[in-house]
């Protein structure tokens, strides 16, 4: 299980973290062509092997790369401006499969050299999912509904609502590993009442719904990776 962990892990990092926008714009545009794709691949299977950190996961490491390489070549030939999101969540659920079966396949051949306890690397795993990755995610699942901007100005700061979710999700996940589960109720009544002069004064329903949703599922996939790191503790005593 920590095995899997490390290497997603890698793959938050390698996926989200270190690759920045300039990387995939390009990638999409030069496809095979792209420089960042072959240092994206590579940069995959070094984060990999750090993390494990054993030398006998070299040969996997390797695996692992290549793997990652043609999934996203496959992606970046047959993804179209329509079917991107499509594309991204087929992509991600090829990358998970791969990665549990090189954990599994690893696992038995080999006996585990922990260089930090296992409870680090889940709430570590746990507080990076929850950041930039999963604002990408929620960003690709609602992205059929983004309302247009009618007025043509935008007072908020810029990045604001990313930032407040990534806070937000990360205090429900906290609340959640420390048991302190009726915290999360005042959370979100706190950003509702925050949110509701805003939604009241632009008297659009589009942009109404639209917040509702991203909210409910910033909160729904914090609650779910705070339940499932606090089943994984629990595990480890």
């Amino acid at each position: 299980m920590i095995l899997f962990v490390k290497l997603f892990l890698a793959h938050l990092l390698g996926d989200f973290i270190f690759q920045p926008n300039s990387w995939v714009i390009d990638k999409e545009t030069k496809k095979q062509k792209s420089i960042y794709l072959y240092i994206h691949i590579a940069l995959h299977g070094i984060i990999a092997w750090i993390l494990v950190g054993e030398l006998s996961f070299g040969w996997y490491a390797l695996l692992l790369a290549t793997t990652h390489g043609f999934i996203d070549f496959l992606k970046l030939h047959f993804q179209k401006d329509t079917t991107k999101r499509t594309w991204f969540i087929g992509d991600q659920i090829a990358h998970l499969i791969v990665l549990i079966a090189i954990a599994f396949l690893y696992s038995q051949q080999r006996i585990y050299l922990h260089w930090l306890n296992s409870q680090f690397w889940i709430i570590v795993t746990g507080v990076l999912f929850l950041t930039k990755p999963t604002s990408i995610c929620i960003r690709n699942l609602i992205s059929i509904w983004t309302p247009e901007n009618k007025n043509g100005t935008d007072d908020s700061l810029a990045n604001a609502g990313n930032y407040i979710g990534i806070l937000e999700r990360l205090f429900v996940f906290c609340f959640i590993i420390t048991g302190h589960f009726e915290a999360i109720g005042f959370l979100l009544a706190a950003k509702s009442i925050f949110r509701f002069g805003d939604l009241k004064e632009a008297k659009d329903r589009k942009l109404t719904e639209y917040v509702l949703i991203g909210t409910l599922l910033s909160f729904g996939i914090a609650l779910l990776t705070g339940l499932i790191a606090q089943v994984m503790l629990l595990q480890t005593f």
